[in-house]
Formats: structure tokens, sequence, C-alpha cells
């Protein structure tokens, strides 16, 4: 085999090698890039479930507090009516 063409055959597989890595490195970052994204929307789902437990922890109040508050009301409406038939029976 002559220098030429061996220096030929080494350039190309030169040429092959750097292919083969520079695809490689093109897969790597696509990979590295679509963790980040789920590395993201795994947080906006965090993010999300917090905020929601966050609303649903004050709607329970919400609801204990209104519940409370129907629990007065009643009594005192219980309270009222039983005056005015006290006072009505007189």
């Amino acid at each position: 085999m002559s220098q030429g063409n061996s220096l030929d055959a080494a350039l190309a597989g030169l040429k092959a090698a750097i292919g083969q890595l520079e695809s490689a490195v093109d897969a790597r970052f696509e990979r590295e890039r679509e963790q980040g994204e789920i590395e993201g929307e795994v947080r906006r789902v965090h993010a999300d479930r917090s905020r929601l437990a966050q609303e649903l922890d004050q709607s329970e109040f919400r609801a204990n507090r209104l519940e409370e508050v129907n629990r007065e009301v009643s009594r005192r409406l219980v309270t009222a009516m039983e005056t005015i038939r006290a006072v009505l029976d007189r």
C-alpha cells in the first residue's frame, strides 16, 4: 500500500470517528435538554401541588368557620323562636 493510500485511509477513519463523536455529543446534549425539561416540569408540578394544598387548607378553614357560624345562627334562631313563643303564650 502506498503512503498516499494509507494517509487517505487514515483520514477517512479519522473523519468517521469524528462523525461518530459529533453524533454522540449531539445525542448527549439532546438527552440533557430533555432531562432539563422533565426536571422543570417536575418543579412546576410540585409548585402546583403546594399551591393546591394551601388552597385546600384555606378552604377547609373557611368551611369549618362557616359551620361554626351556622351553628351559632341556628342557636340564636332557636332562642328567638322560643322567646317569641313565650311572648305569644302570655
